[in-house]
C-alpha cells in the first residue's frame, strides 16, 4: 500500500510538472512564479497552497488530467496567480467565504483574458458568460474590489453557492489557521463540486498563518512562514508586472486583467499626512526646546543655590511646519462632490494638528474648472473652521489647470507670497496641464476609484488615496 501511494505522488508531481512546462513555454514572464510552489502530495488535499508549496491528492490530479491536459493546467496556473496576488496572505479579520470566492473570481477572469488553447476547459464559455455578467455589475474584477462590494451588498447565499461552484478550483484552507481567529460561520462553504470526498479535510501542512487584523493583503510581522513566503512573492510579482510593461508588452490586452491585479497589489501605500510635512518650512515656535536643553547645569544650580537654576531651557525651538500653501480644488462635472468635502476635511485635520502648521499661516483653497472660480484665504485655524463649514463648490464645466498656476503666480508677483512651497491640486486628472513647471512643488492628487489615472507631468508628483484614507 504506501509503495503504491508514493508511486502515486511520483505520477502526480510528474503531471503537474507537465502543466508548469505547458504554461511556461506560452507564459515565460511567469518564469518564477510557475516554478515557485513545490508539489506535495496530501490526501483530501485536492489542490491547494499556502505560498511554499502545492498540496495536491494524486487520486484528484488524475481525474483532472483524465478529463483533458486544460482541467489540470488550468488549475495549476490557478493556484498560482493566487500567490502572484497575494491572496494567501490575508488578514484575520477577513470575512472567509467573501474573500475566498473574490479571490477565485479574480483569478479565473484574468485565465479567461488571457485566451490561451492549453487553458480551455469544457466550462470555457459558461464562465466566460458569467464573468462578463460580473464585470457590468460590479467594473474591474480584482479580488479587493469585489470582496468590498460583496461586503457592501452581499448577493443572496443561493447566488453566493452557485458562483463558488462556478469558480472555485483549488481549496483554499492553508491560507486560514484556528490561530488567526477566523469566524467560519455564513456564507457559502463546504467543498466544491470538483472536489469530492474533501469535505471536512484539514489545511495541509498546518496551512498559512493568517496576518494581523486589517484588510485584504495586510500582512503581519514574525519571522519565517507566510512573511518569508510573502516577501518572495512579492518580488516575483513586482518583477512580471515589469516585464509586462516592457519586454512583455506585445501581450496587450490578454494581459490587462493580469496587469490590473499586479497593479492593484503592488500599488504604494501613501500617508497623507506624512506625505504633508515635504511642503513645510524651518522657522521658530514658542516651546520648550528640549533638545538643546542642559539638564547637568541646570540641576547643578538646583543643588548648590537651591531653588536657583544656573540656566533655564530655551523657550523657543525650530521646527519644519507649513506656513504657507495652495489647496486647488477642481471643480469639474466630473469630480464628486462629497469627495472633495472629505479632502479637505482631512487635510484640516491633519494641519489642525499642533505640530503642522505655525500660528500665523497663509493658506489659499482655490476652486477652479476651466477657470478661477474662487480663492479663499485662511489665516489662522478660526478661520479654517469657519471655510469647513460654509465650503459651497462653484464651476462644474470643463477642466483646465493652467488657470490655477496662473493665478498663483500672479499672487506671488503681488507678494501675497513670500515663501511658498508647494500646491497641492485634487482633481481626476482630465484636463490640460501647463507646459513648464512652477517655481514651486505641485502635487496632483487622486482618488483611486479604478486604479487608472491619466499621466502628468514628468515635474509634478502624484499621489494616490483610496477612498478609505479621505
Amino acid at each position: 500500500m504506501a509503495d503504491r501511494e508514493a508511486r502515486a505522488a511520483e505520477l502526480g508531481i510528474e503531471i503537474l510538472h507537465y502543466a508548469r512546462n505547458e504554461l511556461l513555454v506560452v507564459l515565460r514572464f511567469l518564469d518564477l512564479a510557475l516554478c515557485k510552489l513545490t508539489p506535495e502530495a496530501a490526501r483530501q488535499a485536492c489542490l491547494a497552497t499556502d505560498g511554499e508549496k502545492l498540496y495536491f491528492d494524486p487520486w484528484y490530479v488524475f481525474r483532472l488530467y483524465q478529463e483533458g491536459s486544460a482541467e489540470i493546467t488550468r488549475a495549476y496556473l490557478h493556484s498560482v496567480l493566487h500567490c502572484i496576488f497575494y491572496h494567501p496572505f490575508v488578514s484575520a479579520a477577513i470575512d472567509r467565504p467573501l474573500w475566498d470566492l473574490s479571490c477565485d473570481i479574480a483569478v479565473e477572469n484574468t485565465i479567461m483574458e488571457l485566451g490561451l488553447k492549453q487553458l480551455d476547459t469544457a466550462d470555457a464559455a459558461a464562465l466566460g458568460k458569467e464573468l462578463a455578467d460580473l464585470s457590468r455589475q460590479y467594473g474591474k474584477l480584482t479580488a479587493e474590489r469585489l470582496y468590498k462590494a460583496f461586503a457592501q451588498t452581499p448577493p443572496p447565499p443561493a447566488r453566493l453557492e452557485s458562483l463558488r461552484k462556478q469558480f472555485e478550483r483549488d481549496r483554499h484552507d492553508p491560507w486560514y489557521t484556528e490561530a488567526a481567529g477566523i469566524q467560519r460561520s455564513g456564507g457559502p462553504g463546504g467543498t466544491s463540486a470538483r472536489t469530492p470526498g474533501a469535505q471536512g479535510a484539514a489545511a495541509p501542512g498546518g496551512g498559512a498563518q493568517a496576518a494581523a487584523a486589517g484588510g485584504p493583503g495586510n500582512t503581519g510581522g514574525g519571522q519565517g512562514g507566510p512573511q518569508t513566503a510573502l516577501a518572495g512573492w512579492q518580488s516575483i510579482s513586482a518583477r512580471a508586472k515589469i516585464d509586462l510593461e516592457t519586454s512583455s508588452k506585445s501581450w496587450g490586452d490578454r494581459a490587462a486583467n493580469l496587469l490590473q491585479n499586479l497593479a492593484e497589489v503592488n500599488r504604494e501605500q501613501y500617508d497623507y499626512a506624512e506625505f504633508l510635512r515635504k511642503f513645510a518650512v524651518l522657522g521658530e515656535a514658542m516651546q520648550i526646546n528640549d533638545d538643546e536643553f542642559d539638564y547637568i547645569f541646570y540641576t547643578y544650580g538646583l543643588q548648590l543655590y537651591r531653588n536657583l537654576p544656573l540656566i533655564e531651557p530655551l523657550e523657543y525651538k525650530e521646527v519644519r511646519r507649513i506656513k504657507e500653501f495652495v489647496i486647488a480644488i477642481d471643480t469639474s462635472g466630473s469630480v464628486q462632490g462629497d469627495l472633495v468635502q472629505k479632502f479637505i476635511s482631512k487635510t484640516y485635520n491633519i494641519l489642525s494638528q499642533q505640530e503642522s502648521y505655525f500660528t500665523k499661516i497663509n493658506i489659499h483653497i482655490i476652486q477652479c474648472d476651466a477657470e478661477v472660480q474662487e480663492d479663499l484665504k485662511i489665516t489662522s485655524q478660526r478661520e479654517f473652521e469657519d471655510c469647513l463649514k460654509g465650503l459651497t463648490l462653484k464651476g462644474f464645466g470643463g477642466t483646465d489647470f493652467r488657470p490655477v498656476f496662473q493665478y498663483v503666480d500672479q499672487l506671488i508677483h503681488q507678494g501675497e507670497f513670500t515663501n511658498l512651497k508647494g500646491l497641492i491640486y485634487f482633481t481626476d486628472g482630465y484636463g490640460t496641464f501647463p507646459e513648464r513647471k512652477p517655481d514651486y512643488d505641485v502635487a496632483f492628487v487622486f482618488v483611486d476609484d479604478d486604479c487608472q489615472q491619466p499621466q502628468i507631468p514628468s515635474w509634478a508628483i502624484k499621489l494616490v488615496l483610496s477612498p478609505e484614507q479621505i
